[in-house]
């Protein structure tokens, strides 16, 4: 169920970028990095420190992608497209599941900022975060769209 969740939520955050073009994708209305396509890149982010960080224990270097909780999170590169941010969260997503395919739901490993976390902790954690940040989506998309 956890994980089914999880998977409907990154689902609707794609969902709430998916069919804007470029420009719209990267449209700044509000005064953080905050955009459609940046909130897309910052997932895929938290996907790496969750996952492939704290659970596999892997370096920031060794992982896929950025993968440090900063600002840096939402930076989109000029030469990324919709399509290569929603691929790239798509593939930390994959890697994700296989990492937790080898762990069970209170298997507990150390972060640096929250502590000892459990799979099921970071299920819920990322399963509230991308329900919150697809709602962020949501409201930006119905900005942009707005009139049209």
């Amino acid at each position: 169920m956890l994980e089914h969740m999880l998977d409907r939520n990154r689902q609707a955050l794609i969902d709430t970028a998916r069919g804007l073009s470029e420009v719209d994708a990267r449209r700044r209305l509000v005064t953080s990095l905050t955009t459609p396509i940046g909130l897309i890149k910052h997932a895929a982010v938290a996907e790496r420190i969750w996952f492939q960080r704290t659970l596999r224990g892997l370096d920031a270097s060794e992982c896929d992608g950025y993968a440090t909780p900063d600002e840096g999170s939402f930076v989109v590169a000029d030469g990324e497209t919709l399509a290569d941010v929603i691929a790239e969260f798509e593939r930390a997503s994959d890697r994700s599941r296989e990492i937790a395919a080898d762990l069970e739901l209170d298997d507990t490993r150390t972060n640096p900022r929250a502590g000892d976390v459990s799979l099921r902790f970071v299920y819920l954690l990322l399963i509230e975060d991308f329900a919150r940040h697809a709602g962020h989506g949501d409201i930006l998309r119905e900005q942009i769209t707005a009139g049209r």
